[in-house]
């Protein structure tokens, strides 16, 4: 096994060593903040946008027609071709779930292009079903595609995001939920979930009518999918899907996602800037977008140019008011923000 020779604390200590923000600036006792007001006034819940029938084509699905009927259909769709964005046909058991998803078999009419989940996940990438040809991402991408940083990730990882303010998975989630009371009974979509940390909370609170753990690292979906078989409260109908796919090519019709939650991400992506501009135009009128990830500076950090730490990182710690600017400017409203040291968690809706 490649961990044999690292212990897990040891090896946990060596990665996060060069990865996690500096502090030594920061005062441990800096408390919440929240910068901007709540907005105005609430809309109301608007139902996710309709997406139109499709029909289904025979030859989508491989799995045998003694499992699953030919007259199967699928009225509404939330899967596109990360292609051109056409609404995927699918064959095989609706639903938002591992047993529907694995049996069945989606396609896209116009790119003439097929997409299945026969690795524990779906793989909606525009890479899917490539034979040799293999995508290399930056770093900050690679990274965390690896089998260890992908077993590490909730055994020892994770938790050391509190030494930078992060309040810890259990507070972050309830916090995201006050913000995602708009979108219940719709469909969240839980963007670079890596090990599913969220998106099983999510799932587990029985508020969304589908959680779909998207992530681009195919070892990390594996992960997801292993904590959630191994968790008993977890059944073949929990509506949960794993699926791989790229944060700035996200694989759904404009308009149809009613939440997006993206949790300690957003310095991670290649360009937050297409990225938050994909989750605008995925989202519905009214749906929200809540993200959380280390901030460059945090009020108490003296303002000094921290561009050579950048570089050598890799890494996109934006500062606070950058995170604004990002998210208005790709066209979401209603901004708000909580910060604690180097942690912020900010959400913000589509008009």
């Amino acid at each position: 096994m490649a961990m044999a020779s690292l212990t897990t604390s040891s090896s946990i200590a060596l990665l996060n060593k060069s990865l996690l923000p500096n502090r030594s600036s920061l005062s441990s006792s800096t408390p919440l903040y929240r910068f901007s007001s709540p907005p105005s006034s609430v809309r109301s819940r608007f139902t996710s946008a309709s997406i139109r029938a499709v029909a289904l084509e025979p030859e989508l699905n491989e799995t045998p027609s003694s499992d699953i009927k030919e007259t199967e259909t699928v009225e509404t769709q939330v899967f596109a071709c990360p292609v051109c964005y056409e609404p995927l046909m699918r064959k095989g058991p609706s639903g938002i779930n591992l047993q529907a998803i694995y049996r069945s078999g989606f396609k896209c009419g116009q790119c003439n292009k097929t997409y299945s989940s026969k690795d524990e996940y779906l793989d909606l990438t525009v890479t899917a079903g490539f034979d040799s040809f293999n995508e290399v991402k930056p770093i900050t991408t690679e990274l965390f595609r690896s089998p260890l940083v992908s077993f590490l990730y909730e055994r020892g990882w994770r938790q050391n995001f509190a030494r930078s303010g992060f309040p810890g998975p259990d507070e972050e989630f309830r916090m995201a939920e006050e913000y995602f009371k708009e979108a219940e009974g719709g469909v969240l979509v839980d963007v670079s979930c890596g090990s599913g940390l969220f998106s099983r909370k999510f799932a587990k609170s029985g508020k969304y009518s589908g959680v779909i753990a998207l992530d681009y690292s195919e070892n990390m979906l594996r992960q997801c999918n292993e904590f959630i078989k191994k968790d008993a409260t977890f059944d073949s109908s929990t509506n949960i899907a794993v699926v791989r796919a790229d944060v700035s090519r996200l694989p759904f019709p404009s308009g149809s996602v009613d939440a997006v939650h993206a949790g300690a991400a957003l310095h991670c992506w290649p360009s937050p800037t297409n990225a938050i501009a994909e989750i605008c135009r995925v989202l519905r009128s009214g749906g929200v977008f809540v993200g959380t990830t280390f901030l460059r500076y945090s009020p108490s950090t003296p303002g000094l140019s921290d561009l050579f730490n950048r570089i050598l990182q890799n890494y996109n710690y934006l500062m606070q008011d950058e995170i604004k600017d990002v998210c208005t400017t790709c066209g979401l409203t209603d901004y708000e923000d909580i910060v604690q040291d180097s942690f912020i968690m900010f959400t913000a809706r589509k008009p």
